[in-house]
């Protein structure tokens, strides 16, 4: 596959732009997209799962079909956990395996939504009992980050309510705050929590943890440790999300993403799809902030229900990659120079001009230059990987993410 003549064009292009092309290499080359365990294993919408052969069977098939993605696009070296989807008997010999196919286990996620305890609720139930066993759970999965070599505990909450009179949603609040920072209190060091929103679903009255704004105040409350974090599909029509992560990087409480897309809601589409200027909207931003965004974790969380599982995640992560890029080659100085004279279209003709730039030749570089396959997507469809494990583990009945299809 021959791009030598296009790069040539493209890096003579960005340079007359003041665009330094080997710190934009060296950049990609150290981009860090995290994929999730549940996303290789069947999962969908609460109507329906549909089982996908070949779809792993259990955390190490999963850890497996992470370290291929890797091998293919060599900026997916880390793997998030759902706990209990997840539990291992041995969580030295887990790490071990993933090791082994060359990644590591990223963030820890609790689940207090699934049990038929939390109907009502997890830390906000109106159950003292409940509220309990959700938090020990929480505490567990603490226990658990640092034999895995986790040092993020990434926070997702279902409580909320669906009528008025239901519950106190004053006392809720409270509630939820005393579980945040008793969770805070259990963090291991060098560690951070992360607590993530939404707007609505499976709470349609209220949800406890409804936007970011909450989310931030919940942070403030408990301590250093703790951090806000954006899911891309989390969000009302025609909500900014850029303007979030600017405001969260400048108050330095980002912590990370949970990516995908939606056109409507909390659709799980890949990240990318449905709007890819909101998505490299937001990656200017992390990119102008700076030293502010060195400690964002970047990580996928869709469902990918009707797509083949490998093939989606690769599309997601090279979709992340693609937009970094994009990113990175926007003449932040000359960009300041047209916001600071009041050029309302100079500006935002700059942001066009990098968004539909053709950063393929660029991209080939860098991965020539990292020694993964400079077309990851090619190379995927032509290795027969996917088809391998089809035969060897037929069409698991059983969800990705612990529901029965």
């Amino acid at each position: 596959m021959s791009f030598a003549a296009d790069y040539d064009r493209l890096v003579e292009k960005l340079s007359a732009l003041g665009v330094d092309v080997n710190a934009v290499k060296a950049k990609l080359k150290t981009q860090h997209i995290e994929t999730p365990s549940w996303g290789y294993g069947n999962g969908g919408t609460r109507f329906q799962v549909f089982p996908y052969p070949g779809a792993p069977r259990n955390i190490y098939e999963k850890l497996a079909d992470a370290g291929y993605i890797h091998r293919l696009c060599g900026i997916a070296p880390t793997v998030a956990i759902h706990i209990p989807w997840d539990k291992a008997d041995d969580y030295s010999a887990l790490t071990q395996y993933a090791r082994e196919q060359g990644i590591g286990i990223g963030a820890v996620n609790p689940n207090v939504f699934q049990d038929y305890d939390y109907k009502l609720g997890s830390v906000c139930n109106p159950s003292a009992g409940v509220r309990e066993m959700a938090l020990d759970h929480i505490i567990e999965c603490c226990e658990i980050m640092p034999k895995v070599g986790s040092t993020l505990l990434s926070l997702w909450f279902a409580d909320g309510t669906n009528y008025a009179g239901q519950d106190s949603m004053s006392k809720r609040k409270r509630m939820m705050e005393q579980a945040l920072i008793e969770t805070h209190k259990h963090l291991p060091a060098g560690s951070r929590m992360l607590i993530e929103y939404k707007f609505f679903e499976p709470a349609f009255y209220h949800t406890d943890l409804a936007d970011w704004g909450t989310a931030y105040a919940m942070a403030l409350k408990c301590g250093p440790q703790a951090q806000v974090l954006v899911d891309t599909g989390h969000h009302a029509q025609g909500t900014n999300i850029a303007q979030i992560v600017a405001f969260l990087l400048d108050e330095e409480r980002l912590g990370g993403f949970h990516f995908n897309a939606r056109r409507y809601a909390d659709d799980d589409l890949i990240v990318g799809s449905a709007n890819p200027f909101e998505l490299f909207e937001i990656y200017v931003e992390l990119v102008a902030a700076g030293d502010k965004a060195k400690d964002v974790a970047y990580m996928i969380d869709q469902s990918h229900n009707i797509e083949p599982k490998l093939e989606a995640m690769l599309h997601s992560v090279l979709n992340c990659q693609t937009a970094y890029a994009k990113a990175l080659i926007v003449p932040l100085r000359r960009l300041a120079e047209l916001q600071n004279s009041g050029d309302v279209l100079g500006g935002h003709r700059v942001l066009v001009d990098a968004f539909e730039t053709d950063v393929r030749p660029l991209l080939m570089k860098v991965r020539e230059e990292m020694g993964v396959p400079l077309d990851p997507m090619a190379a995927y469809l032509a290795d027969g990987y996917a088809a391998k494990v089809a035969a060897e583990r037929g069409t698991a009945q059983s969800a990705g993410g612990g529901i029965q299809s």
